[in-house]
């Protein structure tokens, strides 16, 4: 056998590594610097963190972003406005339909046109809108269970959301990346027996969910490793611009759907679910976790409510042009204007500035909640342990195409 050194440590090396905020001069003597990611659980493929640890105790964690579909807003720089929605999908990718939406309200505001959008255009982006954001929380729900050690769940939400990807599929022609809400309308109409089939299809996920809570949240292992553990206090959620399931989870009974009241929102009866503490201590992982499953309850109730209007008052006639109202130029006066909607993930916003004589946006800036979201990361887990670290990551549900635009 030979003697050779497999490993051998030189002091640069920390120094020549990826860029990292803390040095080995500014560390103790017991603390040492730890890379998890971009190849781990919760961590998306490009998120790195450098974690600064004491033994197994959690000293600070510094969030990397790595490269994922960079540059959306110097895009939105060179596009007109309707060719910009094909990169609003590419940022938070697994609710594409839901980002369109916020995008598309926004300009329609800036045109003056929102009042003149045909009540079914509304309730169908309401259904497509909800249905994406089940499809989301369903990502969300069986990844974080694979990350903290539970497979099965992971297979039965991608089985039930598949059957959503289908749905829009049939909608649009497209798997995940829909360019189907326009401004002014829809690409087209819901295809014929849609409203039928996609109510089959609420009837066959209700008791689904109940085996959801079942298998997951009310689960006793699931519970020891996500009670107590990654506590974001609502005054912390706050200052760090928190929205969507974490900071309804720290307690706050904030959505956008109701305080805004957009689209048809205030047409429909829902609630808004918020952490209560039923487990461990408020705006724990658990109770994050919570809200995002009985925030899929609502969105069944919703699109329940839709249907009803969609194959009721408002169902479909020859003579129904979902493109009737869409504007062949887009022209908006020359304004400072912000848009926002309820994300599965949180507030999502863009901010556009305009100079009236172009139909291509001077500036284009989006509010990503995943940002924001992951920023405080670092206060969540400081003094907890290494293992639980993969748990906090997975809770704040981040995608990373919307974090680095």
């Amino acid at each position: 056998m030979s003697n050779s050194i497999q490993y051998e440590y030189k002091p640069e090396y920390l120094k020549v590594s990826a860029p990292t905020k803390y040095n080995s001069e500014s560390l103790r003597t017991e603390e040492m610097i730890l890379n998890m990611g971009p190849q781990h659980p919760s961590t998306h493929g490009v998120l790195r963190l450098e974690v600064v640890t004491d033994g197994e105790v959690v000293v600070d964690v510094v969030p990397h972003l790595g490269y994922l579909h960079r540059c959306f807003e110097k895009h939105a720089e060179a596009l007109p406005f309707n060719q910009i929605i094909p990169y609003v999908d590419r940022m938070d990718y697994v609710a594409a339909m839901n980002s369109e939406h916020a995008y598309v309200m926004g300009v329609e505001r800036m045109l003056g046109i929102e009042n003149d959008i045909p009540k079914r255009i509304e309730y169908i982006r309401v259904v497509v809108a909800e249905l994406n954001r089940l499809a989301s929380h369903f990502v969300a729900l069986g990844t974080y269970a694979m990350d903290i050690g539970a497979y099965t769940p992971f297979l039965w939400m991608m089985r039930d959301r598949e059957q959503i990807l289908r749905l829009l599929e049939w909608t649009c022609g497209a798997r995940m990346l829909y360019n189907y809400v326009w401004i002014g309308g829809l690409f087209y109409d819901l295809p014929v027996g849609f409203e039928e089939r996609c109510l089959e299809f609420v009837q066959y996920l209700k008791p689904k969910l109940v085996e959801l809570q079942q298998l997951v949240v009310e689960n006793k292992i699931f519970i020891q490793r996500t009670a107590n553990v990654g506590v974001l206090p609502l005054p912390v959620a706050i200052n760090y611009g928190c929205t969507g399931p974490m900071l309804r989870g720290s307690g706050l009974r904030y959505d956008l759907r109701k305080v805004d009241g957009y689209s048809v929102y205030p047409e429909l009866d829902f609630e808004v679910p918020i952490g209560e503490g039923k487990m461990g201590t408020v705006g724990d992982c658990w109770d994050r976790t919570w809200v995002r499953v009985v925030e899929c309850w609502e969105s069944v109730k919703m699109i329940e409510q839709s249907l009803v209007q969609l194959t009721g008052a408002f169902k479909r006639t020859r003579d129904f042009d979902p493109q009737a109202i869409v504007p062949k130029k887009i022209r908006p006066k020359a304004m400072d204007f912000y848009v926002r909607a309820e994300n599965p993930k949180g507030e999502l916003g863009f901010y556009f500035r305009t100079d009236g004589r172009s139909d291509i946006p001077v500036r284009c800036k989006a509010r990503a909640c995943s940002f924001n979201n992951l920023s405080v990361i670092g206060e969540m887990s400081k003094g907890s342990l290494l293992a639980d670290l993969v748990a906090i990551i997975g809770s704040i549900d981040v995608v990373m195409g919307e974090v680095d635009r």
